[in-house]
């Protein structure tokens, strides 16, 4: 195993320990504030990483995407809420969805910040160019409106009653829904439509195409 790929492990646990915790402790808590405590009362409303790691979603698919040199995303055990204690109704089931994947989005544009403005040794813009592209990964990911991703809960707000009730299957799915959406979806062009969405936010946040970026840097540790 090259240095490279040392680093880069090193960078997405520790980016992941970092992002995918204040993607779901935002969720929790954006809805906890609306009025529902289900987060809170099921051990979620918190900063331990531990509470939000789903061993596939978190661990091994942002692994196999880093190694076969994919775009790369994940996404953590979702947090659980009850719309119904909302004190604003749908409207809270909005917020409650966005908060999450807008997180994620804020991290990248900081770290963007920090890649323009800065000047570092090779290693340390490897590591961040990791945390930027990962970041923007968990973004668009979770913006797929396809359940139980963050972004399908947007459409189910804008959504008829039969579209609804068919969402909700789906959703109870969990993890295993993800499963399916990159097992069938993602070689049928979603993964590269991915890949594409996630250059161009980078190219926006950066200035450069940082995925290009990052595979030179490979080249150089």
């Amino acid at each position: 195993m090259g240095s490279a790929t040392i680093i880069g492990l090193i960078a997405i646990f520790g980016t992941l320990a970092i992002s995918a915790t204040l993607h779901e402790f935002l969720h929790g808590y954006v809805a906890h504030r609306l009025g529902d405590n289900t987060a809170k009362y099921s051990g979620r409303l918190t900063l331990n990483p531990l509470a939000h790691v789903d061993p596939f979603a978190t661990v091994l698919l942002p692994i196999i995407l880093f190694i076969i040199g994919a775009p790369l995303f994940a996404a953590a055990k979702p947090v659980p809420f009850n719309p119904s204690n909302f004190r604003n109704g749908e409207t809270g089931l909005a917020m409650v969805s966005l908060a999450g994947p807008l997180t994620n989005l804020v991290l990248a544009i900081m770290g963007g910040i920090v890649f323009q403005a800065l000047s570092l040794g090779i290693a340390a813009t490897y590591i961040l160019a990791v945390f930027i592209l990962l970041n923007i990964g968990l973004f668009v990911f979770n913006m797929i409106p396809f359940p139980p991703l963050d972004g399908s809960r947007l459409l189910y707000v804008l959504s008829p009653e039969s579209v609804r009730r068919f969402m909700q299957t789906i959703e109870s799915g969990g993890i295993f829904s993800i499963g399916i959406l990159i097992l069938i979806l993602f070689p049928l062009g979603l993964g590269s439509l991915l890949g594409e969405a996630i250059t161009v936010v980078s190219q926006w946040i950066t200035g450069t195409d940082l995925p290009r970026v990052l595979v030179q840097l490979q080249q150089l540790l």
